[in-house]
């Protein structure tokens, strides 16, 4: 894969960083990879590069607020939508996707609000189908993310998603803020803003979003989280169609690239 950044704009202006193969037949598949929190795009590119050898054309993307892409407010999940479907356009404006984590239920939004979307995999979206993880869920965390940011405290910002938004146990959140890596996180704490706001609104989906004729493929990983196991055993059940990968030796919400990408290799070539 080429490793050149690019950029689009979305519909509202904003700038949209993006790396893309250059294989891929004219018409041939082509796959647009969705990060979740915390992520830039070089954490799907490992998949991407196994794939693009394969004549498969790919693209990951920064999404806003993070990396190198830009950032124009107000925000609504909306214009992540429109972010997906200007990234979409770059390959013919129709592709299939891989949404990881909260990257996912954007995913799953998009294909339900028309976007050009042949096929959608859902690596671990973290939907919150039990009452009482849903409650454990503050609806106002957006809000309370977005003041600690505006009062100039990214890093209380990423503990507090960290904590709330992931679940990450308190001790693991006060290891992580000393990590060499705490800094880049605060860097982008106005994304996890984002995150939160899909995760809270979305926390089951809603009519439209099961009710998507696109071809869904639910994945986790082998030895995930329980409520991610959960969610996916869920959605399966929900989503007309939809069919259960299960990613042998995958733990703990990562993203093994060489299984992964067999898999999607595998299903593209259907």
């Amino acid at each position: 894969m080429t490793v050149v950044m690019e950029r689009t704009v979305s519909k509202d202006g904003t700038s949209i960083a993006y790396q893309r193969s250059d294989v891929g037949a004219e018409g041939g598949a082509a796959i647009v990879f969705v990060g979740g929190a915390f992520n830039l795009r070089d954490t799907c590119l490992p998949i991407a590069e196994l794939l693009a050898p394969e004549g498969i054309a790919t693209v990951v993307y920064d999404r806003r607020a993070r990396g190198d892409s830009g950032d124009i407010r107000p925000y609504a999940i909306e214009r992540e939508i429109d972010d997906l479907a200007a990234v979409i356009d770059l390959v013919g404006g129709r592709a299939s996707v891989f949404g990881f984590s909260s990257g996912g239920v954007l995913a799953l939004a998009a294909a339900a609000a028309g976007v050009g979307v042949d096929r959608v995999f859902l690596y671990e979206a973290p939907f919150r189908f039990d009452p009482d993880a849903r409650a454990q869920l503050d609806p106002g965390l957006p809000a309370r993310l977005q003041a600690l940011v505006d009062d100039g405290r990214p890093g209380d910002a990423v503990s507090l998603f960290q904590r709330e938004g992931i679940g990450l146990p308190a001790e693991v959140v006060e290891q992580i803020k000393h990590a060499p890596f705490f800094p880049a996180l605060e860097a982008i704490a106005q994304s996890v803003v984002y995150d939160a706001t899909i995760t809270t609104t979305l926390a089951v989906p809603t009519r439209e979003m099961v009710a998507v004729t696109t071809p869904v493929t639910v994945m986790r990983g082998e030895r995930t989280w329980p409520l991610l196991e959960s969610a996916a055993e869920e959605l399966v059940r929900l989503l007309p169609g939809a069919r259960l990968e299960v990613i042998p030796g995958a733990a703990d919400h990562g993203l093994p690239a060489e299984p992964l990408a067999a898999h999607l290799r595998a299903a593209l070539a259907r």
